[in-house]
Order: structure tokens, then C-alpha cells, then sequence
């Protein structure tokens, strides 16, 4: 026998012999401990339960998507919640209740900063004085109304903000469904609360706004109207409010659809899936007609493509109008209604005549002329990116592949597989020792790479890349290397079992 089949049967015996109650493999040991080394370090530099992006190793130094203090933690991935579901993961794997304490540490975290809107800021500040400018859930009903009106209460759902949160709480109480501790009934409250207002948020045509104030809107205000292409359209910013815009930028109604859908499968309530086909219906309305029967990044209550931030112009979107593509698919696999298949087949037309180079498309295309465009911190368009700023030329996607021929191909394999033979192949199928072991052998490389790179204290240090204006260190402490290698781990842990 050679030693890769050595090597393989070795670990096929592990693997049968952890279901029959015998030690695990030394590699399976020392990831184990390695997992209780990364989240007994990860607890001792949170801030009440909850992180940040990054760390300077002496913790002097400490960042979410910007400069942060000892007081705060922040809420896009990776922060908070990406860290609460690591730790999730790692008890999956390992039952070990000190990463499940880790994950309810996280989820008290974030429904202690959870807003009366419903959703989160980018970040929660603990500090008792400075947390008074927030107008939390908690304080519905304590204040008097001028003190909560200056209080600040928008919840974000830009960048995966909140809506991270919310999934991760959803998979919080799924784990911790028949725990009796009693942090854990603030923890469900903040959930139902998340919920109940994501759903508030979504505008009558069934979009979300990149941000919301929690307040009742006029429906009048929202008519359900089919996208255009207005003649005319304003040249320069025009710095109105975008954040009540209908939003697709960084993936905002995507990530609300995934929100809604990920609640339908673990409470059952079709409330949640109506919302989601809601949002379906939406960017059926939201395509662009033709030429550009694609999608634009926001649209106003009159269905035109809008300005956002100043650099950010109406157009139609190569980056966007693929996100757009991939919900549509996922809610006909949900459903099965080919409606929210028939608005891809033009867009995909669209894409094949408006590569600006081979598998490269822009970001942004002026409406009617299909030209590519650029903005700047001036408010101005622009026709070429030597004529913007360097700030913005390196600061901005302007150009790329943007996943579109993965989708074409994922697009083309649904309709060929059909959804039934589609649904059936991705959906979780028991896992055989033998395929476990396989697996498990798979990932020994990896394993062996991050155990290697971890250090006494249960730290993976990473080097700064480029140039960050909040750190003088060139070492870092960076919660996406944690959340990498630790779903490496549980992963391989997982299969060894």
C-alpha cells in the first residue's frame, strides 16, 4: 500500500472510530485546541462581547471601517456578527459550550446596540456618557420625544449592515432555541424586533432603502411604477437625500432578499417569504428598458436612476446589474415562478455588447449613450479616468469582470438542470465516512498551515497591506484572518467526526 492510501485508511479509521466513541486523530486534537486558543484570545480583546476589523497586537491601535476606540465594535462583516457566527460554527463542530458562550456574548452585544428603528449603525459605542447619542430600542418609552427625535436612530442596511446581523441572530436562537439563560430572551426580543422593522423598511414595490428611520411612510409617496429612462436628468450632484433611494449599491436589496429568505426557512413564517418574493418583483420593475435593459445602482420614488454620493451618478451598472441577476435566479429556485427568470436573457444581450475589454465591464454606463463614466468628489461626470482625482482613480471599482460569466454559466446550468434536479443536487446530502474522510484529508494542508501560523496566545497575525491611515503598525490583528481559519478548522473537525 502506498502512503497516500496509508495515509488515507489511517484517517478513514479515525473518522469511523470518532462515531464509535475513540480518540480523535493528534491533527483533530490540536485543532480543537487551537479553535479554544483563537476564541478565549478573541474574548479577551472584545468590547462587551462584540469586535471590531482590526487590531494593532498591543491594542493601542484598533479600526472597524475606520478609526475606532477601546468603547466600540462594529457591525459589517466582518465585524460583530461575522465573529458571533465563527464562534457558532466552531461549537457545531466541537459542542464545546465555550464558543457557544462566545456566540451569546456577541448577540447581547449587538441587542444591547440595537436601535429603536430595528436595525444597527455601523458601529455600537459602549461608553455610558457617549451612547446617549443613540436612540436605542430599549429606550422606546423612556424618553421624552424632543430628547429621542435628536438622538441618532437610522439603521443601516448598506453594505450588509444590518442585515448581518439579523441572519446571525437567526442563527444564534436556532442553536440556542432551548436555553434557559436568561440573556437570551433580550437576545429573541432584539430579533422579532429586527424582523418586524426589515419588513417595515420595504417600500410598497417590495424595495429597501440603503437606510431607515423606523417611521411610518405615506404609500402615496411610493408609487409602484415600472423603470425609465429619462430624458433629461441632472448632470451634477445634486446632494439630495439618497438614503431613502431605492437601493441595489453594495448589494443592499440582495442582501435584504437573503435576509427574508433565511428567516422563511428557519421560522416557517411566509410573511417573510412574501417579502422576499416582494423583492423580486421589485427588480423585475427595476429593469432598465431598452438599450440598457439592465439595472441601475439607485432609483428615486419615480423610478429613474438617481444620484447617490457625489462620485456616484445615474447609469446603468455592470457590478449591481449582476447581484440583481443572482436574486432573481435564487427566488425562482425558491419558487419556482418563472417570472423572475424572464428579465435575464435581454440583460445578458447587454453584457455581450457592452464589454469595454475582453471579460471587463465598467461600472457604470451613461444612460442612452452606453458610454462608460466616472465620478469625483466634485459632483461631476466624467469620460475618462485620467481626469479624475488619484484619491478616487485608486479609491472606487470602476471596471472589472464582476462575476458575469460565473453567473452566465450558474444562469445556464439552472435552465439546462431545471429547478427540481437543481434544488435536489445543492441540497445538504448525508455525508459517508468514507466522502468525510475525503474531505477531512482535503483539508489536512490547510489545517496544518493556519496551526503552524498561530501563535502562543492564540493569535494569527497578518502584515498591514498598503497604506492605513489609522495604524502606524505594520502588524495586525484582523478578525477576517480569525473568521477564515476558524471556519477551516470547525470545518475540518467537522468531517473528522
Amino acid at each position: 500500500m502506498n502512503n497516500r492510501a496509508t495515509g488515507f485508511a489511517a484517517l478513514l479509521a479515525f473518522s469511523l472510530g470518532a462515531a464509535t466513541g475513540a480518540e480523535p486523530s493528534p491533527l483533530v486534537a490540536q485543532a480543537r485546541a487551537s479553535l479554544e486558543k483563537a476564541t478565549a484570545y478573541l474574548r479577551t480583546i472584545s468590547t462587551e462581547g462584540g469586535y471590531l476589523w482590526r487590531y494593532s497586537p498591543d491594542l493601542t491601535e484598533r479600526a472597524g471601517e475606520v478609526k475606532a476606540t477601546a468603547t466600540q465594535v462594529w457591525i459589517q462583516p466582518p465585524g460583530t456578527p461575522a465573529v458571533g457566527a465563527a464562534f457558532l460554527e466552531a461549537f457545531a463542530a466541537t459542542k464545546d459550550a465555550r464558543h457557544l458562550d462566545a456566540a451569546r456574548a456577541a448577540a447581547v452585544a449587538l441587542a444591547t446596540g440595537q436601535l429603536e428603528s430595528g436595525g444597527w449603525d455601523y458601529l455600537i459605542e459602549f461608553d455610558s456618557e457617549k451612547s446617549r447619542a443613540w436612540f436605542r430600542r430599549t429606550d422606546a418609552g423612556k424618553l421624552q420625544p424632543a430628547e429621542a427625535a435628536a438622538r441618532k436612530n437610522i439603521s443601516t442596511y448598506d453594505d450588509d449592515n444590518s442585515q448581518s446581523a439579523v441572519r446571525f441572530l437567526l442563527d444564534y436562537c436556532d442553536v440556542a432555541k432551548s436555553s434557559a439563560d436568561p440573556r437570551d430572551g433580550g437576545v429573541r426580543a432584539a430579533l422579532d424586533y429586527g424582523l418586524k422593522k426589515l419588513m417595515e423598511a420595504q417600500y410598497p414595490n417590495g424595495a429597501w432603502p440603503q437606510r431607515f428611520d423606523g417611521k411610518p411612510r405615506n404609500a402615496a409617496d411610493y408609487p409602484i411604477l415600472k423603470a425609465t429612462l429619462p430624458k433629461e436628468y441632472p448632470r451634477e450632484y445634486t446632494r439630495e437625500n439618497y438614503f431613502r433611494h431605492y437601493t441595489l449599491n453594495d448589494n443592499t436589496q440582495r442582501d435584504c432578499v437573503r435576509t427574508a429568505l433565511d428567516a422563511f426557512h428557519r421560522t416557517g413564517r411566509r410573511e417573510f417569504l412574501e417579502a422576499a418574493k416582494r423583492g423580486g418583483d421589485f427588480l423585475i420593475l427595476a429593469q432598465l428598458p431598452e438599450p440598457q435593459p439592465v439595472w441601475a445602482q439607485q432609483y428615486n420614488a419615480r423610478m429613474e436612476p438617481a444620484w447617490a454620493r457625489a462620485f456616484e451618478p445615474p447609469a446603468a451598472c455592470g457590478n449591481e446589474s449582476i447581484g440583481a441577476m443572482r436574486t432573481l435566479v435564487e427566488i425562482f429556485l425558491e419558487t419556482g415562478d418563472a417570472k423572475y427568470l424572464a428579465p435575464i436573457p435581454a440583460a445578458l444581450e447587454w453584457f455581450k455588447r457592452s464589454e469595454i475589454a475582453p471579460n471587463v465591464w465598467a461600472r457604470y454606463y451613461e444612460l442612452h449613450t452606453n458610454k462608460q463614466l466616472f465620478g469625483d468628489r466634485d459632483g461631476k461626470i466624467y469620460y475618462r479616468i485620467e481626469d479624475i482625482s488619484a484619491e478616487r482613480r485608486g479609491g472606487y471599482s470602476w471596471r472589472g469582470e464582476y462575476g458575469v460569466n460565473s453567473f452566465r454559466n450558474y444562469f445556464e446550468n439552472v435552465q439546462r438542470v431545471g429547478r427540481e434536479e437543481w434544488n435536489a443536487r445543492r441540497a445538504p446530502k448525508p455525508r459517508t465516512p468514507r466522502r468525510a474522510a475525503e474531505h477531512a484529508q482535503s483539508l489536512e494542508p490547510r489545517v496544518k498551515s493556519i496551526l503552524a501560523a498561530q501563535d502562543a496566545q492564540g493569535r494569527w497575525i497578518t502584515r498591514r497591506r498598503g497604506t492605513r491611515a489609522e495604524f502606524t503598525s505594520t502588524d495586525l490583528i484582523e478578525t477576517s484572518a480569525f473568521i477564515a481559519n476558524m471556519a477551516v478548522l470547525s470545518e475540518f473537525i467537522e468531517a473528522s467526526q
